[in-house]
């Protein structure tokens, strides 16, 4: 590369709002001249995220299989593609890591700065809080629907940050989002804090400007990575294709909310808490986001596609479930919702390319932290299943 390139990644659990952040930023990145790639992390293979944010007209490439931390090679060669298929390499890379994912100061943002310091411009690093999970895991009210052990994650995850950014103040009253700001403060002191809406764009302008700053040193906090492998491992992880043929003509984004919606009911009565349901549905030319971020949260139609599917035709849906639960069980609800969604509007539907587990062992590429001392790591890589 003959330029560095500014690597922005933006952390947060699972529905914090990330790649709606991603693509908002994208888009005030190209307002003022600037071109953009964006890489995206899963655990597996067919992300409802890559699709999303194609279908807005960005250069995407995914890193599938693993946290960035444990493909951290995997994410330089992507970074590097994307920077080769262009007429010239983008100035900015946007970066959305896995939810789940902690330890990234150690093991991405300070091997890239350290390492690959010709290549990237690495921006601080900020995390999106949810207000739910601020209350909830700061404030130690409980009530997550996760345990313990991932509600650690989520901590650490805020501890690392160079910003705290709480998302969604446009749904909350101003002295919610003022005890929200105190909260943190409390809890992890020190931390810039940035009041933002990705539905809206409220904030974005301070977010930029924070982005635009100099990257520090960085936090690199203690980190069990026995709790954090358990945490990680209570979560199921659901990745399919759907392909839905339609006897009658139907509505697109309806189908996708009932698709959700009755997902949102079936986890309900399984007591499995729902970290982030997404489905995107794509059918002439023109694409539908469906999502739910908490199980007692609304299904929301994020992007509409406006489409109907006429007789004789045909859509298909990139599903995704995180969810507090048992894989197998996970997919079996799946596959009834599914199929009772498509069968109400009088469509058959075949489901392919399935990935269904829970995450294994992180075992970072590198990992640089404040303490000189070697950390040990198990041999399972991130994403083999384990259930």
């Amino acid at each position: 590369m003959s330029h560095r390139i500014r690597y922005v990644m933006v952390g947060g659990f699972l529905g914090a709002g990330k790649t709606t952040t991603l693509g908002r930023l994208a888009a005030m990145y190209r307002e003022r001249g600037q071109t953009v790639g964006i890489v995206t992390n899963d655990q597996a293979e067919g992300l409802v995220d890559t699709a999303t944010l194609r279908g807005q007209g960005y250069d995407v490439g995914e890193v599938a299989g693993a946290c960035f931390c444990c493909q951290f090679d995997n994410l330089v060669s992507t970074v590097r593609a994307l920077a080769e298929q262009g007429a010239a390499p983008p100035d900015v890379i946007l970066a959305e890591p896995v939810g789940s994912c902690t330890d990234l100061v150690a093991t991405v943002v300070r091997p890239l700065k350290e390492l690959f310091a010709a290549e990237f411009d690495v921006a601080p690093y900020a995390v999106i809080l949810k207000p739910g999970h601020a209350s909830k895991v700061l404030g130690n009210e409980g009530g997550t629907g996760f345990s313990p052990k991932a509600e650690y994650i989520l901590r650490k995850q805020l501890e690392e940050a160079d910003a705290v950014l709480i998302n969604r103040v446009d749904e909350l009253p101003a002295q919610e989002v003022d005890a929200l700001e105190a909260l943190i403060a409390r809890e992890i002191p020190g931390k810039p804090v940035v009041r933002m809406s990705a539905r809206t764009g409220a904030g974005f302008d301070r977010l930029l400007e924070l982005l635009d700053g100099k990257s520090g040193a960085g936090t690199t906090p203690d980190l069990d990575y026995d709790v954090y492998a358990e945490g990680e491992a209570e979560l199921a992880w659901y990745n399919s294709t759907a392909d839905v043929a339609a006897a009658d003509a139907f509505g697109l984004d309806a189908l996708l909310t009932d698709v959700i919606g009755r997902m949102k009911e079936a986890l309900a009565d399984e007591n499995y808490e729902a970290a982030h349901l997404k489905a995107v549905g794509v059918s002439d030319g023109g694409f539908g986001v469906a999502n739910l971020t908490s199980g007692d949260g609304p299904v929301t139609l994020s992007v509409a596609s406006d489409r109907t599917v006429p007789a004789g035709g045909t859509a298909e849906l990139i599903l995704n479930a995180r969810v507090a639960g048992d894989p197998d069980r996970l997919t079996a609800l799946v596959h009834s919702t599914v199929r009772a969604a498509c069968e109400a509007v009088g469509a058959s539907v075949s489901l392919r390319d399935e990935r269904s587990f829970r995450p294994g062992r992180p075992v970072p590429t590198h990992r640089l932290t404040d303490d000189p001392t070697p950390t040990a790591f198990a041999s399972t890589p991130a994403g083999a299943a384990t259930a």
